[in-house]
Order: structure tokens, then sequence, then C-alpha cells
């Protein structure tokens, strides 16, 4: 436990000025701010879902950066992008009702996502990961919840 708690606190250390600007900034602002989620931004306005991710929360958001989008093939990326019901409910499969830090996170076993299927958490080598993403940064807190950035986008089972 230790272990976790030293990794999550490592990671959370090393993006810490990013957390600074974002704790005065919901969610949605906090990604567009930060630049390195354009595609993300893009597929929560297609999807209609900026409002909830700007509202009361607190919401979790796994957040796949623009490398994670770009392991997508080109065409399923657009095929997702063209159909909102489908695309709603891979977003939502992204996002945990509740402020869940990366000290609480890491010691369970899967997240119920707001989409209604659950998202495996591990542990391993010291690495964290969500279903097949690694989590690569933690702990950004918003006014309306925290992200958590992954590196490849999870699709709901």
């Amino acid at each position: 436990m230790k272990i976790l708690s030293i990794l999550a606190l490592a990671l959370a250390l090393s993006f810490s000025s990013l957390t600074a600007t974002a704790a005065d900034k919901d969610i949605v602002d906090t990604a567009v701010g930060a630049g390195s989620f354009n595609t993300l931004v893009t597929a929560v306005k297609a999807a209609g879902l900026v409002e909830t991710l700007k509202g009361k929360g607190p919401f979790t958001v796994f957040a796949p950066t623009d490398e994670a989008f770009a392991k997508v093939p080109k065409a399923a990326l657009d095929a997702l992008l063209a159909d909102k019901e489908k695309l709603k409910q891979v977003l939502l499969y992204h996002v945990v009702s509740g402020k869940v830090m990366a000290s609480t996170a890491v010691t369970l076993k899967e997240a119920k996502t707001v989409q209604g299927s659950a998202a495996k958490i591990s542990v391993m080598g010291g690495k964290a990961k969500i279903d097949n993403a690694n989590i690569v940064k933690t702990d950004i807190e918003c006014t309306n919840g925290v992200i958590h950035v992954i590196d490849s986008v999870i699709m709901p089972k």
C-alpha cells in the first residue's frame, strides 16, 4: 500500500503546475485550456455532453489525450464521431460519479462508470491502469471534480 501511495504522490507532484491552474476551472474548461485534449473536447461537443461535464458534479474523468485518440484508426474514429449515441456511451464510460482521487482509485479493483459498466482498475509494476489504458497523470482538480489522464481510449464492453 505504501508503494501505491508513493506512486500516486509522485504522479500528483509531477503535474502540480497543471493542477494549480485547473483548480479554478470546471472539467471542460480545464480540458480546453490544457491543449492536449482537443479530440476529447470535440467528441464531448459532438455528443452533447458539454453542459453535463460543466455541471455541479462531482465527476472523475479518465481523459484520453489527443495521442490516445490518434491510436484509434481514423475510419473508426470518424464513424464514432458521426454516431452521437454510441459516442455518448463511449465518453460516459470514461466518467465516474464522485471525486475519486488517485490514492483511492489505486485501491479499487473496478470503477462503475456513468455509462453503467464497470471499468477494471489495476496496478502492476508501479503503474496504474484503467482497462487497457495507462493512467499517466493524476489528480488534476477542477471545480466540479478531478481528471486523470490516460494514454488510450477505453471502450465499454
